[in-house]
């Protein structure tokens, strides 16, 4: 079963720094295929999660936190499609957030941050160990949907761009 492997708070100002590629390279015997710089891997190989976790942080000069999920759940998301229907305003951004485990009980969604119209941050949707926000810069104040979906439900996590999610789905499905 293939996995995805993602990354918390590496490759950002300096902070836990390494070469994803080169990672890869090392990790031939694994099909570890690299997604951009954030510290995003498709493992193609049959893997446990243990295993894959001591393989990554024996490689890595830091200790990294992962969140590692099967291949399928990702590409379940994606073929729901949790953004459809939802109005996606001018200038938006779409993302999905990596929760370091699954939540006990869900709040009621959407999730607006700032609340009321001038929301930067709008939590619409969770599957499983995945949320799915939008983002949208408003004046000075900035926030990121990591920050506002760790808060919520009270445990690591990690966020990419729905673009990377697509890129994901591409990978498993051997489109190029």
């Amino acid at each position: 079963m293939a996995l995805v492997v993602f990354m918390r708070g590496v490759n950002v100002g300096g902070h836990k720094t390494f070469r994803p590629a080169a990672l890869a390279k090392e990790l031939v015997a694994l099909d570890v295929v690299n997604v951009g710089a954030a510290g995003t891997f498709v493992v193609r190989k049959t893997v446990s999660q243990a295993k894959l976790r001591a393989e990554l942080n024996k490689r890595l000069p830091f200790k990294a936190e992962l969140m590692i999920c099967p291949a399928a759940d990702l590409q379940n998301l994606v073929w729901t499609d949790p953004f459809a229907g939802q109005p996606i305003p001018k200038g938006a951004k779409r993302f999905v957030t990596v929760l370091g485990k699954r939540p006990q009980t869900l709040p009621r969604l959407p999730i607006l941050r700032p609340d009321g119209a001038e929301w930067q941050v709008k939590v619409v949707a969770v599957s499983g160990k995945f949320a799915v926000s939008l983002w949208r810069r408003l004046g000075r104040s900035l926030l990121y949907p990591n920050e506002v979906v760790e808060k919520i439900f009270g445990v690591p996590a990690t966020t990419r761009n729905w673009n990377t999610i697509e890129a994901i789905r591409d990978i498993l499905e051997g489109v190029s």
